[in-house]
């Protein structure tokens, strides 16, 4: 008997194959001839996403057909348990989803099981690992990586001209909030970076307002802005006055660092410059900085978390921890309070630029501004102080007040100055500091303050909510960090598990 031909199988990817000769076809024709570079480039641009989008979608038609050629040959023999351990002995096809991702909306066909009083199963979308809405992972990591460098009107935008309209501004602030939820269960099981014990351990906090939603504003702060609207509306502020919009925002950072030993006159020239024979040495380098912020946890939890990644560092204490501060005090008092709770030795300096401020304030009170003289009694202060001598500095200077009897606004001056160096001795050890190779600024924290909050959330016009504040701030900090390809896919995977949990999951744990 003569067999039959068999009918050949139709091709999956036809549609994506149609397409791709109409893009031919019209790049051939002769419309595309007259067309410029830059147009040709928007017609590509176009063209070629809705390419890519029927590829897509080629792809998961045909994985939505062999899930149901499966099923009708092995159905019988196959049972699908939900995440409770109920089976679901039913099956029906053609069920459907969207998934917006890059290229645009494609839709996701898939089978659903079944079962008496129970949610419907399907396999496919764990297999996919589909979001719980409909826009895709890969459209969330893009909204973060444009949110995080400019506005959400600018990130938009931005999206737009990539995928087409995708994704609207509030569904961008819902995935970036959504982005920043592991963050830090991703640090607490990150391992750092091994060091040597020579190496100093260096932690530095400060603060940063934000300008924040009257519902976003710390009880205290939204009170005083009530009050102060009460009173009706005037053309200024008092002088000292504060406008009452702003929630402060508590950073901090963490590195390690080789030694670099230095002089005073490494740090201050002498008067008159310095001499060719003696090179300047350069200071300590940052390594392995890790940053952190938070606009929602109190302050107190954010010098915690600093000492927790101090202390996974250096679990041993083996290490020199030195913490530099501006000489706010109730930053002095958590990091004490936090040190003593965790019983550990540490080291605090103060900002050595802030101490120059002073200097130079009380020089003023002396000489002109911009004068030699100036420039001279302040650097003859500044190197005594490097020297370990803060108290003489200090002494000097009220004795030569008073043996010039100043003015009393510029006595204030000088007393200012000789407060402020007697107020924190103890903060001082610039000569030990610089024999140790330690650094003596806060430039680490400044930068970081300017590059988390100042370079984002404070841009013209932005008012913040509480959570977009937050995961701003812990997505630039990651990002700066370096951790966010590998904490992106850490993320992907804690969020496939809380989306299709699996019986006995729990008895296992991600690590970074």
């Amino acid at each position: 008997m003569e067999l039959y031909d068999a009918l050949p199988e139709p091709d999956p990817y036809l549609a994506s194959r149609n397409a791709f000769e109409c893009l031919i076809s019209t790049l051939a024709g002769g419309p595309a001839a007259d067309l410029a570079h830059d147009e040709l480039e928007v017609q590509l641009e176009r063209l070629g996403r809705e390419l890519l989008r029927q590829l897509m979608q080629d792809h998961l038609d045909e994985r939505a057909r062999k899930e149901e050629d499966t099923l009708r040959t092995h159905g019988r023999k196959t049972v699908v348990t939900g995440p409770e351990g109920q089976p679901r002995p039913w099956w029906e096809s053609g069920h459907h989803r969207l998934l917006t991702c890059l290229f645009g909306t494609v839709h996701v066909t898939r089978i659903a099981h079944r079962g008496r009083g129970v949610a419907n199963v399907h396999p496919a979308d764990a297999a996919l690992s589909l979001p719980a809405g409909r826009h895709s992972r890969g459209l969330a990591r893009l909204a973060v990586l444009e949110a995080v460098r400019g506005s959400f009107d600018q990130a938009a935008a931005a999206i737009e001209r990539r995928c087409g309209k995708v994704l609207g501004k509030r569904r961008l602030e819902e995935l970036v909030v959504a982005s920043a939820v592991d963050i830090t269960a991703y640090y607490a099981a990150k391992i750092p970076t091994p060091c040597t014990r020579e190496m100093p351990l260096v932690i530095q906090v400060d603060g940063k307002g934000v300008v924040m939603r009257p519902e976003a504003l710390r009880e205290a702060t939204r009170k005083a802005a009530a009050k102060s609207a009460a009173a009706g509306r005037r053309g200024r502020l008092a002088p000292g006055e504060k406008p009452n919009r702003k929630r402060m925002a508590t950073v901090a950072c963490v590195f390690d660092t080789v030694p670099a030993p230095r002089r005073p006159h490494d740090i201050i020239h002498p008067p008159g410059g310095r001499s060719e024979t003696r090179p300047v040495r350069p200071g300590p380098k940052a390594q392995h900085k890790w940053c952190t912020a938070s606009v929602i946890r109190p302050p107190e939890q954010v010098v915690a978390d600093a000492f927790a990644q101090a202390a996974s560092r250096d679990p041993q204490h083996l290490r020199d921890w030195i913490v530099l501060v501006d000489g706010a005090r109730h930053q002095l008092d958590l990091i004490h309070d936090e040190a003593a709770r965790r019983g550990t030795s540490i080291h605090i300096l103060l900002d050595f630029v802030h101490v120059a401020e002073y200097c130079w304030t009380a020089a003023h009170a002396f000489h002109p501004p911009g004068s030699r003289e100036a420039e001279t009694w302040a650097a003859d202060k500044l190197t005594a102080v490097l020297a370990g001598h803060a108290d003489r500095a200090a002494a000097e200077m009220t004795a030569q007040a008073a043996s010039e009897q100043l003015p009393a606004a510029r006595r204030e001056q000088v007393a200012t100055c000789h407060r402020y160096l007697t107020g924190h001795l103890d903060q001082l050890h610039y000569d030990t500091a610089l024999n140790n190779g330690w650094p003596i600024a806060t430039g680490a924290i400044e930068g970081a303050c300017r590059h988390l909050i100042a370079d984002r959330l404070d841009i013209t016009g932005a008012r913040w909510g509480l959570d977009g504040a937050e995961a701003i701030l812990q997505l630039r900090a990651l990002i700066t960090n370096g951790d966010f390809e590998d904490y992106w896919t850490f993320h992907a995977t804690r969020e496939h598990r809380r989306l299709y949990p699996s019986p006995g999951q729990q008895n296992y744990s991600l690590t970074a």
